[in-house]
């Protein structure tokens, strides 16, 4: 308990610059598929009907299978994190994530290989997002679990920082790829370059993850299950322990999650079906994804000093308004409308987004933790942001209108709503304090 209200700064510092390193490469790799799901493999990976949009729709079937992965990961990772650690799983999942993304960019096409090249196409995303899955949970523990109880919102949101830092990242390899190879030089072998690129930046993060060890308060956990029969971990564990807190915690995800791919991801699609050209996009999401960065360590300090539920209420109930202003400003044309309701979008995920490391970390005893926030964070995805741009874009293709579209995100902003209204209140809570009643429950079980 000392330890939480006296961090070590310095190294606390660093543990902060080892979860983001590891996070920006690993979200580069997940984003810059999304982006070229949107640009390419609609065209190259899939045979043509003739109508452009159902090729981006199989695309965006194959950008799926990444989140259906991502729990499966999240559930083997929690659970073999919650017995051996945060950092080693760590390790692993980034060199998992290089290769499968590195083969990527060497796959053959449709006209080469026929409906070979979907199939391995499909194989490397869920490598990919079964690694991803297990990624998050121990990022951003590393952090939480080293930081003091009055400011672990604060610290923990730079993980989530890490998030669109790897999205500008994946942005600005394909704006740049995009800008100086024509578009016949860009499809046949440019898009590739962004996916080889993934050795390098692996290498990177991997050697800054080797400067860290696990949390004092995770090793005394450890040590304490070990002696106790009755104290589990894993899956099993925390369903049946801290059901409430896996169930908000999915529900708290929802809309955020949503809200996120539509802005950053169906945009795209949604303003290249409106004839704007795909560098000018790229360009503004490079710029939106600037203010994202700079705001979620904002909302962290926010979320530390007014409490959690107000600040996610904030953002939950602005997802509601947020299409209906968004999309006549898409439909303008004009490079500042267009920019605005981008980063309108961002700002607003922002107040979601940047306190769920310190809110899930809350939620859950050590021994079980890595299972509870991997859990609650990447089974939403199953029905969420994996299928929001393929959804965006059905409904596009059918009423070619946003109207239908800003109702299916006003519907998933509710969800995220209801939860943070039913959320417990715990800014400044002690893991220590947690742990501590965890274990009190397991001995009057006991008795």
């Amino acid at each position: 308990m000392q330890h939480e209200q006296t961090a070590d700064l310095p190294y606390l510092r660093k543990v902060v610059g080892a979860s983001m390193a590891g996070t920006v490469v690993e979200w580069y790799e997940f984003f810059l598929y999304g982006t070229a799901a949107t640009l390419v493999f609609g065209q190259l990976f899939f045979p043509q009907t003739g109508n452009e949009l159902d090729g981006i729709i199989a695309a965006f079937a194959t950008y799926a299978v990444g989140f259906i992965a991502r729990p499966l990961g999240g559930v083997v990772f929690g659970h073999i994190g919650d017995r051996v650690g945060r950092k080693s799983l760590l390790q692993f999942s980034l060199l998992l994530i290089g290769a499968s993304t590195f083969l990527m960019g060497c796959l053959p096409s449709f006209a080469s290989i026929g409906y070979l090249a979907p199939v391995l196409l499909v194989t490397l995303r869920f490598i990919q997002g079964f690694a991803l899955g297990g990624e998050w949970g121990g990022a951003v523990l590393l952090v939480t679990e080293h930081s003091p109880n009055r400011s672990r919102a604060f610290w923990g949101s730079f993980p989530q920082a890490a998030v669109p830092v790897g999205n500008l990242l994946a942005t600005v390899v394909m704006l740049a790829l995009s800008a100086l190879l024509s578009e016949a030089d860009f499809l046949a072998w440019g898009w590739r370059i962004g996916f080889w690129l993934s050795v390098v930046i692996i290498a990177v993060g991997y050697y800054i993850r080797t400067q860290v060890t696990d949390s004092p308060i995770f090793t005394k956990a450890r040590e304490e299950a070990e002696q106790r029969a009755a104290a589990g971990y894993g899956l099993t564990e925390v369903f049946r322990r801290e059901p409430r807190g896996v169930f908000t915690a999915m529900g708290l995800r929802f809309g955020e999650n949503i809200l996120y791919y539509m802005v950053v991801t169906f945009s795209i699609t949604y303003l290249h079906h409106r004839e704007v050209d795909t560098t000018r996009i790229l360009a503004l999401l490079f710029l939106a994804h600037i203010l994202h960065v700079v705001v979620i360590p904002f909302v962290g300090r926010a979320a530390d000093r007014v409490g959690r539920r107000p600040v996610y209420l904030a953002g939950a109930a602005l997802t509601l308004v947020w299409p209906f202003v968004a999309f006549p400003m898409f439909d303008t044309g004009g490079t500042a409308m267009i920019l605005g309701a981008i980063m309108l979008g961002l700002a607003v995920h922002g107040l979601m987004y940047a306190a769920q490391p310190a809110i899930m970390t809350e939620m859950f005893p050590t021994r079980m933790r890595y299972s509870g926030v991997s859990l609650g964070y990447q089974v939403t995805a199953i029905v969420a942001g994996s299928w929001a741009p393929l959804i965006g874009t059905a409904l596009l293709r059918q009423y070619d209108s946003w109207v239908p579209i800003a109702w299916y995100i006003l519907a998933a902003g509710a969800v995220s709503l209801v939860a943070a209204l039913i959320m417990r209140e715990s800014r400044g809570a002690s893991l220590a304090a947690i742990d501590a009643a965890d274990l009190q429950r397991l001995e009057a079980g006991g008795r």
